[in-house]
């Protein structure tokens, strides 16, 4: 996992990407805050055998922190429904520092490096299809949480299958994995109702519960 780890850290293949993320301008709240401004590593125990695979970095949060789904909406969303289901030990996920830890899980993303409008190309989604498929044959997940119908079908590509159709809230077997589907805890889904805390809780502890998370 450390060879993994530092190989990826120093990834750039897509030059859309990389131009993006070492320029982003910060918002006011942001302002004098170091960048990390690379692609941003998974984090969690790598021998978990429950895995949660988004989108990508958000520009001010994993982009800015350094760690998966760290300081922005996203995050706080996904942690309050974490620490419901027993899988963390705080409801919030801020920064590297914050003493935030999760349990039986591993945090990782489709694409590792934030996109411009959070929209990643085909391109740049196959060019990080391999940094996917490396850790799920490094941390042999028994069940997965893909978060949004790109992460969905991208679990599914780096198992080496051909995506289902993706459902809020359903399950697949892929092998000996079993991929849940649901909708990305991005604001535009969890503001206007489409994705409520109750739902992404259940399919936590759907998961968990397949996984044998104690």
């Amino acid at each position: 996992m450390e060879e993994f780890l530092k190989a990826l850290i120093q990834c750039r293949k897509c030059p859309r990407l990389v131009a993006y993320r070492e320029s982003v301008p910060p918002p006011p709240r942001f302002f004098g805050q170091q960048y990390w401004r690379r692609p941003v590593p998974p984090w969690g125990d790598p021998k978990a055998k429950l895995m949660i695979v988004g989108l990508a970095p958000a520009a001010h949060g994993g982009n800015r922190t350094g760690r998966m789904f760290t300081g922005d909406l996203s995050a706080q969303f996904l942690f309050k429904a974490l620490y419901a289901a027993g899988l963390s030990n705080h409801p919030y996920s801020v920064s590297r520092d914050d003493g935030t830890e999760v349990r039986c899980v591993y945090i990782t993303s489709a694409v590792k490096c934030a996109p411009p409008r959070n929209r990643p190309t085909a391109e740049e989604v196959s060019n990080c299809l391999p940094w996917l498929k490396a850790e799920l044959e490094l941390v042999r997940p028994k069940a997965v949480v893909a978060l949004g119908r790109l992460a969905w079908s991208a679990t599914f590509r780096a198992l080496g299958l051909k995506a289902p159709e993706f459902v809020h809230g359903a399950y697949a077997d892929a092998g000996e994995v079993r991929v849940y589907a649901s909708y990305h805890p991005s604001p535009l889904n969890t503001n206007t109702g489409r994705l409520a805390l109750e739902s992404l809780m259940r399919i936590l502890e759907q998961a968990k519960a397949y996984a044998g998370c104690q």
